[in-house]
């Protein structure tokens, strides 16, 4: 598994064959899509709508989009954020985690969360938080699997939908 850091600078667009890769991706998650509302027709994501909401997050100061891919296939994306907008919340966010639904189960999704972790560990970063859906139980079961907790509940910052907030103190590296 290699994670890379989408790399696009201000005014550039994706490169073509990225971004139909990473719509692919999109558009294999059908289900999440449709509990989220990210897109108006989840059954249709077009990659000029996957573009605009990845600017959104290439734009941050303190965010990064990451490729997964094993034997040179991207089989899934993480958005992470170093800081918080809060002031008060001292730990890095995991924003979105996808793996393609054509290759779940086979533990890619264990493998890039282990990857963003080590990746905070590294910067010396003592715990990572993220939000899930409050009507996406499969979300919830995955996290909750890879031992993060649950600390409280609150709508999300965008589009204030509800929301479960979980955090995992990060010990030692795992390989």
């Amino acid at each position: 598994m290699i994670l890379q850091p989408l790399s696009v600078r201000p005014g550039d667009d994706i490169p073509g064959p990225v971004l139909t890769e990473i719509t692919a991706l999109y558009a294999s998650n059908r289900a999440f899509f449709a509990l989220s509302g990210d897109f108006p027709d989840p059954d249709d994501v077009r990659p000029e709508q996957v573009a605009r909401a990845l600017a959104d997050e290439l734009t941050h100061p303190d965010g990064e989009v990451l490729l997964a891919r094993s034997e040179g296939r991207l089989v899934g994306i993480a958005v992470t954020l170093a800081r918080h907008p809060d002031p008060a919340d001292p730990d890095p966010w995991i924003g979105l985690l996808m793996v393609d639904a054509g290759v779940r189960g086979q533990g890619h999704g264990r493998r890039i969360a282990t990857a963003v972790e080590n990746r905070f560990r590294a910067e010396g970063r003592t715990a990572v938080r993220l939000a899930v859906l409050e009507n996406n139980p499969d979300g919830l079961a995955f996290w909750t699997a890879l031992g993060y907790e649950v600390i409280g509940h609150r709508p999300d910052r965008e589009h204030g939908r509800p929301c479960a907030v979980l955090r995992r103190e990060l010990g030692r590296v795992d390989a």
